[in-house]
């Protein structure tokens, strides 16, 4: 099966940038599909995890955490309807937080940030390295975001639902 690569904090804010379309050319060797400008690739031809690692980290011009998960486990993300009691609004954004490997704290779930008060972002549920949860457009949930590392005890990146919408898709063509 295919792997999915997720790579953290690039192309954010100026800082770490690169062009993902000319890394998947670089990996057309893999069968690899570019998934929009967060550096997300589907690697569709069979590789080992350290093979890819090395490789990605051989031709990127930065250091970032890569992270890399089965595409099946994708494929099998869009059956579990982990979103299915939260209303569907222009301010309420699903999201997907896939940490490094399986968490070894699990904060209880479902758990809103802030505690008190309008919360600002709900972990819904967690299924091994995927954390599932929703929150507000607001500036402040990037540093609600950026405490999954120590909230989880492993690295995590994060994408928008209709990413991982994409990703299954790229998966399930084949």
């Amino acid at each position: 099966m295919a792997l999915v690569v997720l790579l953290r904090g690039v192309n954010v804010g100026g800082h770490r940038t690169f062009r993902p379309a000319a890394l998947a050319r670089q990996l057309k060797h893999l069968d690899a599909v570019n998934i929009g400008a967060a550096g997300t690739f589907v690697i569709r031809r069979p590789v080992t995890r350290a093979q890819l690692r090395a490789e990605l980290a051989r031709r990127l011009p930065f250091d970032t955490a890569i992270m890399i998960c089965q595409g099946r486990d994708i494929v099998r993300l869009m059956s579990a309807n982990h979103f299915a009691d939260q209303p569907v609004r222009p301010d309420l954004v699903r999201f997907v937080s896939v940490l490094s490997r399986r968490p070894r704290s699990m904060p209880p779930a479902p758990m809103t940030l802030p505690s008190s008060g309008k919360w600002l972002l709900k972990i819904l549920a967690r299924d091994k390295q995927f954390v599932f949860g929703v929150y507000r457009r607001h500036m402040k949930v990037i540093g609600y975001l950026g405490t999954f590392d120590r909230l989880f005890g492993a690295p995590a990146t994060t994408r928008n639902w209709n990413t991982i919408t994409a990703i299954a898709k790229v998966l399930q063509a084949r």
